[in-house]
């Protein structure tokens, strides 16, 4: 169990890797004081007072946690019928536990798009069990028909109350919507998302089908402007999601067949994308066998095969690109090989980047987390090897990751 820190911790002999700059430093030291840094420096370092824990790395590489900006903790099984039958209190602790093996593959913050409440933050929060940062959106608002509603064709009956723990939660029309936004932000949503495109998961919906209109999304954006607070879409198909950053959407999950006009809107909304190729891989090489139904297995080609382009062709004009895994089930092992699919396209300092300083900046954590500058919350992780030259520094984490700190509390 992590608990918050309240001492010194001194890290010596270690090479300082700051995303910032995408560059190592030589032999460094780096302070940490009540779950902050307070200090790095290079060479030798200051006098320790008595009391102060010192860890030698070695030599090895020191570099913020990651953060995986698109993640479910909630969604533990694939498996529609079985969640159906999960307590409340059943589901959460599985959530709970996916959460910790988040932490121990050196995911120190991640964002969960749909299903983690207030209640998993706090738990996660207290130390009360181990796991990352839980910056959590609440229920994702679909429409009737959309990529949030699961019922099956033969259920006539309205969704009624929605208190469940769950991903999605129905709303139709401007007021409904407007209502669903100002309760997810009751209940502490840090973003709400929106479901705008039909998905793999889904199993009644196209890819490239529209949802909601541009009246409902700008509902769902003025109200969470008033909460200091954005709107993040779900949206594969540039119909759908031309449509949402016109209207003022700030972030945008998947976006794998973008065209020209939304890579136009990305960049002169300073908005930000979310790719998430390793789920497509992980849904066509294990789907079935994991319970993934067969009208959703048709689909994965759809949008499997222009991930990968849509990714490079931001990346070249210098779209906010954020990672995230949007992994589901038994898949949320492969957590980090997203990195190695992205690593084809994107210079390994720009896919640090995008788990660290670019995703702090659309959690809007920047200076907080992903960063070693003094102040920031001493989440670091201790590798042997370097990121910058070796991208599977990163994904292999039983020979590489040396140790997690998060909050300055060595796990």
């Amino acid at each position: 169990m992590t608990t918050p820190a309240t001492g010194r911790l001194l890290i010596t002999g270690a090479r300082l890797l700051h995303p910032e700059q995408g560059e190592l430093t030589d032999a460094s030291w780096l302070e940490i004081a009540d779950g902050r840094i307070a200090a790095t420096g290079t060479g030798r370092p200051p006098a320790t007072p008595e009391g102060v824990r010192v860890i030698d790395a070695g030599g090895a590489t020191v570099m913020p946690g990651l953060i995986d900006a698109h993640v479910h903790i909630l969604v533990t099984s694939l498996d529609a019928a079985e969640r159906a039958s999960w307590t409340p209190g059943y589901t959460t602790v599985r959530a709970l536990r996916e959460a910790g093996r988040m932490l121990r593959r050196g995911f120190t913050t991640v964002r969960d798009v749909g299903g983690a409440d207030h209640g998993m933050a706090r738990v996660l929060d207290e130390g009360l069990m181990p796991g990352p940062r839980l910056v959590f959106g609440g229920k994702a608002l679909s429409q009737t028909g959309g990529h949030g509603d699961l019922r099956p064709l033969s259920e006539d009956r309205a969704p009624c109350c929605q208190h469940q723990p769950d991903f999605a939660r129905i709303a139709d029309g401007p007021d409904a919507v407007r209502a669903a936004a100002r309760d997810e932000f009751r209940k502490g949503a840090r973003h709400l998302k929106m479901l705008l495109s039909g998905g793999v998961a889904s199993p009644h919906d196209e890819v490239s089908a529209v949802q909601y209109t541009a009246e409902e999304i700008r509902a769902a954006v003025a109200e969470a402007e008033n909460h200091n607070r954005y709107v993040t879409v779900h949206a594969y198909h540039p119909r759908g999601v031309n449509q949402a950053l016109r209207a003022g959407a700030r972030c945008v999950e998947h976006g794998n067949l973008i065209d020209d006009e939304t890579i136009e809107l990305l960049l002169a909304n300073d908005a930000f994308l979310v790719p998430t190729l390793i789920t497509y891989e992980q849904l066509a090489e294990t789907g079935r066998r994991h319970g993934l139904g067969e009208a959703s297995y048709r689909k994965i080609d759809d949008v499997r095969q222009a991930g990968l382009g849509a990714l490079e062709k931001a990346h070249k004009a210098g779209v906010n690109l954020v990672y995230g895994s949007d992994l589901l089930g038994p898949m949320h092992a492969h957590q980090l090989a997203e990195f190695t699919l992205r690593a084809q396209v994107q210079p390994n300092a720009d896919l640090i980047r995008s788990a660290t300083t670019t995703a702090a900046r659309l959690l809007r954590m920047e200076g907080q987390i992903g960063t070693l500058a003094a102040g920031a919350h001493a989440d670091l992780l201790v590798l042997d090897g370097n990121p910058l030259d070796d991208i599977s520094v990163l994904t292999r984490p039983q020979e590489c990751l040396a140790q997690v700190i998060k909050a300055g509390t060595p796990l």
